[in-house]
């Protein structure tokens, strides 16, 4: 008899470990530049699902500056219909590279402009409220951004640092990845695989 385990025992197995899993626990899906990204997450009571995920890269040394991944309570590759849903949405941007505070706000100032087309209109004051907000960047660091219904919540490596209580302005800071004029054309077609 051999003394290889029958491949449905295996199977029975590993599924059995999935069930009795830690609540922490996540399969990751993906790897890209040493990054793990699980294939799910939960956030406010939902299941997000990795929709896509790809490299940020500046200049034409390809310099490598965070991994991004999206995360969508169903899988989508149309980018007006995952900006005007209501449902979670959350975007995840892990460093490789140090990045100033100016440098960061400058470039969500830009997106910001680049991607509110009417009849999109951002408070002034709330902008400015959220640009002064972001930190430098360092490497390791996780940025993260929850948008619902109600806003957006941003966190940098689990540290809470604002509450944007506008959804339209939580709408906007998400098109600058998957809006027209997306500071990375690449980025955005990775973020929308949509694969299930």
């Amino acid at each position: 008899m051999s003394s290889l385990m029958p491949r449905w025992i295996l199977c029975a197995r590993m599924l059995l470990a999935l069930l009795v899993a830690p609540p922490g626990f996540a399969a990751h899906a993906a790897e890209l530049d040493g990054m793990q990204l699980p294939e799910i997450v939960q956030q406010d009571g939902r299941t997000l699902y990795l929709n896509g995920y790809g490299l940020r890269t500046y200049s034409l040394l390809g310099l490598h500056i965070y991994v991004a991944a999206l995360y969508l309570e169903h899988y989508s590759d149309n980018p007006a219909e995952i900006l005007h849903s209501p449902e979670i949405k959350l975007l995840t941007i892990m460093f490789e590279r140090n990045v100033a505070a100016d440098t960061a706000r400058r470039a969500w100032r830009e997106g910001l402009d680049n991607n509110c087309e009417a009849p999109c209109h951002l408070d002034p004051a709330a902008v400015d409220q959220f640009l002064a907000a972001i930190p430098a960047m360092h490497t390791g660091d996780n940025y993260s951004i929850l948008i619902t219904s109600r806003g957006a919540t941003v966190t940098v490596s689990g540290r809470p640092i604002g509450i944007i209580p506008h959804p339209q302005l939580a709408e906007a800071m998400l098109a600058t990845f998957l809006g027209p004029r997306p500071a990375s054309a690449r980025l955005k077609q990775e973020l929308l695989r949509g694969h299930p």
